[in-house]
């Protein structure tokens, strides 16, 4: 049994699953960030011996940009920004948690797993996960935990999913011999965001932090969705992954985003179905009239966003696995096209003076012109944040110098991770 944390940190296992997870460079950065948990559990909680380490990575979309609620499909990937805790069982039937940088302790006593109002996006994602473990029949138990993330908030890098799927992976390794899967953990992940923080998401970031690496997720059946390792990555194909900071406002975006799922259901719903997945462009096109009348122009726009979304979703990966990168690049550039004049995501219509995406994606469609290769598009749920730039190695230091000359905020290079959430401890 492994005693220490050098002992675990120190063994091959552990080192090579390190390696993958964050890269050779990054590796002795990395485990001091698990020995801060360590120590921050130790000054909050007391005696580490017991500790298990954990990790849930953060995420990216390649395509399928607002798809996953209404049942299309993805293409995602785990990246090595990640969320990471320190945690020790208790019998006091109690989750307490800390949060490296956040103020505050987070309690949640398992006898009131009930939705509690007032109660802040941490409490309230792990009651909501807790309530979730139990309504699937598995076990919970109560447990401490310091916490630490790297997964930027705001940063359509889904830190809130990332923090879900750590909570799940904690409750699965403590309380049920590790046997929960990607998909379960996600089901649960997004029963907690919907029902206990109000944010009507589907599963796709979810899946994406549970899974590991970049896949592809067919959502035509939600509670057991079809999910595809893609071989290849671009790093290897010559491109940069960077994602770009637009200094967004930072007011509640839930209506925004609820919009959204709720226009283009409104559209299907015409039909007498549920969801954009069951309604083609040309039963659109049949009633196009008494649509716009009924559900809107922009709804329309919506649908047929999704539509197309899902398609070209599907021409991604059968680029990636011929090689075809340019091809790849031309649909990336086509999804943030789509999002911005038919999804309409890229700024909130209620404030329309700060368009901080739009403005960003401007000076980076103008650089990737004269530089004759690349492809960006707004990332995430959108409106305000960041967006997403796919350039040659070789371009990333010119395009942070006019980047940070024009808008003066921040830009993170990032690579795809092939290990979704993980225990450290079950390696050694």
């Amino acid at each position: 049994m492994i005693e220490s944390f050098e002992q675990l940190f120190e063994s091959a296992r552990v080192r090579r699953l390190l390696e993958q997870m964050y890269g050779s460079e990054e590796q002795k950065q990395q485990v001091q960030r698990y020995r801060r948990a360590m120590d921050s559990y130790q000054a909050q909680y007391g005696q580490t011996a017991a500790l298990s380490y954990f990790s849930a990575p953060g995420r990216t979309e390649i395509g399928g940009n607002h798809t996953d609620h209404n049942h299309g499909k993805v293409l995602a990937a785990s990246i090595q920004l990640d969320t990471i805790a320190a945690a020790a069982a208790v019998d006091t039937g109690v989750i307490t948690v800390v949060s490296e940088g956040y103020p505050g302790i987070s309690v949640i006593r398992l006898d009131d797993l009930e939705p509690q109002a007032g109660e802040s996006g941490t409490a309230a994602l792990i009651r909501g996960i807790a309530h979730g473990f139990r309504q699937h029949g598995y076990r919970i138990g109560g447990f401490n935990a310091s916490v630490g993330s790297t997964v930027l908030p705001a940063s359509g890098l889904s830190s809130s999913a990332s923090f879900e799927i750590l909570i799940c992976q904690i409750l699965s390794t403590l309380y049920n011999n590790g046997e929960l899967d990607a998909v379960m953990m996600s089901r649960i992940g997004k029963h907690a965001e919907n029902l206990y923080w109000n944010k009507p998401s589907g599963m796709l970031d979810q899946m994406a932090c549970s899974y590991g690496g970049m896949i592809t997720i067919d959502f035509k059946e939600p509670a057991e969705p079809r999910i595809e390792r893609i071989p290849g990555t671009f790093e290897a194909a010559g491109y940069s992954l960077v994602i770009v900071g637009t200094g967004g406002n930072h007011a509640d975006l839930t209506n925004d985003y609820a919009s959204i799922p709720n226009e283009m259901r409104a559209v299907a719903q015409a039909f007498g179905v549920e969801v954009c997945r069951d309604v083609t462009a040309e039963m659109i096109y049949g009633r196009l009239a008494e649509l716009r009348e009924t559900a809107g122009d922009r709804a329309v726009l919506r649908a047929l966003h999704f539509l197309d979304e899902t398609d070209r979703v599907d021409r991604q990966v059968d680029a990636i696995k011929a090689g075809q990168w340019q091809d790849v690049l031309k649909d990336i550039t086509a999804s943030g096209n789509s999002s911005w004049k038919w999804l309409q995501n890229v700024y909130q219509e209620s404030a329309s003076r700060e368009q901080g995406i739009a403005l960003t994606l401007a000076i980076t469609e103008r650089f990737i012109d004269r530089l004759g290769d690349g492809a960006c598009r707004v990332h995430g749920g959108g409106f305000a944040g960041v967006i997403l730039a796919v350039l040659p190695h070789a371009a990333v230091a010119e395009y942070r110098e006019l980047i940070e000359r024009t808008t003066g905020t921040e830009l993170f290079k990032i690579r795809v991770r092939e290990i979704g959430a993980v225990c450290l401890n079950t390696f050694a």
